[in-house]
C-alpha cells in the first residue's frame, strides 16, 4: 500500500511497536506513520518513528492532547508520560466493556460539556453504566472540565 504514490500516511493501530518499526523501515521515506491507539501508546510509537496519534481525549480536553503531542515532538518523554498519567481514568472508561465504551466514553464526556452528539451506534456499549458515568464525571470535575 505504501508504494501507491498517493498514499502519504498510515494509521498504525496494532499494539506492537517493534512491528511498527519494521514497517517504517520497509516503507518509502515520505510515508508518515500515525499512532492509532491514542495518547497512551503514543510514546512507544514515537520511540520507533511514528509522529502524531489519534485521540478521543482531544474532543474533550484538547489542551492536554496538544501538550502531549508537543512533549513527544521535542523528545520529552518524561513530560509526555506525566501528562498521559493524568488521563488514565478517561482511557479506563473508554476501555470498559471490552473496548465497547471507546466511543461511548467520548460521547458521554461531550454531553457533560453540553455538546450532546447523540448515542453511540451499535455495537458500542450505550449508555455507559452508572459507575462509568460517575467515574467519568469525577474525572471531568477533577480536571476542571466541568464544575
Amino acid at each position: 500500500m505504501c508504494s501507491i504514490e498517493s498514499v502519504v500516511g498510515v494509521k498504525w493501530a496494532t499494539s506492537n511497536p517493534m512491528v511498527l518499526k519494521r514497517a517504517i523501515a520497509a516503507a518509502p521515506d515520505h510515508i508518515i506513520w500515525v499512532g492509532g491507539l491514542a495518547e497512551v501508546w503514543a510514546p512507544s510509537f514515537y520511540a520507533v518513528g511514528a509522529r502524531g496519534f489519534t485521540s478521543g481525549l482531544i474532543n474533550v480536553w484538547p489542551e492536554r492532547s496538544v501538550a502531549i503531542n508537543r512533549a513527544l515532538e521535542v523528545g520529552d518523554f518524561d513530560q509526555a508520560r506525566a501528562l498521559i498519567e493524568t488521563m488514565h481514568v478517561f482511557e479506563d472508561v473508554r476501555a470498559a466493556e471490552q473496548e465497547g465504551a471507546n466511543v461511548s466514553g467520548v460521547k458521554c464526556a461531550l454531553a457533560m460539556l453540553g455538546n450532546d452528539c447523540g448515542a453511540a451506534r451499535p455495537p458500542a456499549a450505550w449508555p455507559l453504566g452508572d459507575d462509568q458515568q460517575t467515574t467519568l464525571k469525577h474525572f471531568m470535575i477533577k480536571n476542571g472540565l466541568i464544575s
